[in-house]
């Protein structure tokens, strides 16, 4: 199937995948597969991911090669439910789960889980990622919420686009952050090193993280950290910027050599706290997830 696509003013000089990926509803990594196998063109000439577009233009995009993924049904014990109605499930979700199937990953996901215990998830959103209304790095634990019912995805949707979502994550950083409070208020987009990493660019979407001192340990500090913004990577990206890496986080930073001592095989990211208008009944609803087995040990080791 080919589908021709108009460039809004709103995605004026994105790059190809990322403007496939807004204009469409498939993730990042689809969209990305998509353009880099050839099935987007501009005008006749195909384009690469790294291409920009501009408002106005024209893209036709081709959907026969589109790759088909399939949500796998298999459980998690670590992933705990935290609460359940007609409209919502709310999970607390360990590290080494993503949030839904994409390229490159062959691990459990929360939808696969979800699946598995017999849940029924809402069918809104893009076909990988149907009741996914937020989302946590595969690599970072903590609650998230998953949409039951087709209003109660439309309706949260709303909210986290209308930032109207509080949302609250701990988290240890290398080093001895100075202010102790403040805000990063810094854009992100792709790297152009790395297909999988994000930065902080000129031309990236607009992104606000606040952070505070919880504790500080000889070689490390525990923030809290509340987004105003939802970017791919945002804590992790913007605590790099400020050359103060999520502790474990190799990818962006991280002295391995902390991560080795503190047995950590992923970065000290937890989201803790998630507070919403809960669709169903119109009340603020706050859930909370404490740290997993690994992040409270690796802070027993870090206070000796």
């Amino acid at each position: 199937m080919q589908q021709k696509l108009t460039i809004p003013e709103t995605l004026d000089g994105v790059r190809a995948d990322t403007a496939v990926a807004e204009l469409t509803g498939v993730s990042r990594a689809w969209a990305s597969e998509i353009v880099k196998a050839g099935n987007l063109t501009r005008a006749g000439h195909v384009l690469k991911k790294s291409d920009r577009l501009y408002v106005g233009e024209v893209i036709e995009l081709d959907w026969s090669e589109k790759p088909d993924p399939e949500i796998v049904p298999l459980d998690v014990p670590e992933l705990a439910v935290i609460h359940e109605d007609d409209d919502i499930v709310v999970v607390s979700k360990p590290a080494g789960v993503a949030a839904h199937p994409s390229l490159g990953w062959a691990g459990p996901t929360v939808l696969g889980v979800l699946a598995f215990r017999g849940f029924q998830i809402a069918t809104s959103g893009a076909h990988e990622r149907q009741g996914i209304v937020h989302r946590l790095d595969q690599g970072t634990s903590g609650v998230m919420t998953v949409a039951k019912s087709e209003y109660a995805y439309s309706e949260l949707k709303r909210q986290f686009k209308a930032r109207e979502v509080h949302k609250i994550y701990h988290t240890v950083v290398h080093g001895h952050i100075d202010p102790f409070r403040g805000t990063i208020d810094a854009p992100i987009g792709r790297d152009n090193r790395s297909e999988w990493k994000f930065a902080v660019t000129a031309d990236g979407r607009h992104a606000v993280t606040h952070y505070e001192m919880l504790e500080m340990f000889p070689h490390a500090t525990l923030l809290e950290v509340g987004l105003e913004t939802g970017r791919t990577h945002q804590i992790r990206v913007h605590m790099s910027s400020l050359r103060h890496p999520c502790v474990g986080d190799i990818t962006y930073g991280a002295d391995p050599t902390l991560a080795k001592k503190l047995g950590l095989e992923r970065q000290w990211l937890h989201a803790v706290e998630l507070e919403f208008t809960h669709p169903g009944s119109g009340e603020r609803v706050t859930f909370k997830s404490d740290y997993s087995p690994d992040l409270a040990a690796a802070l027993k080791i870090l206070a000796t």
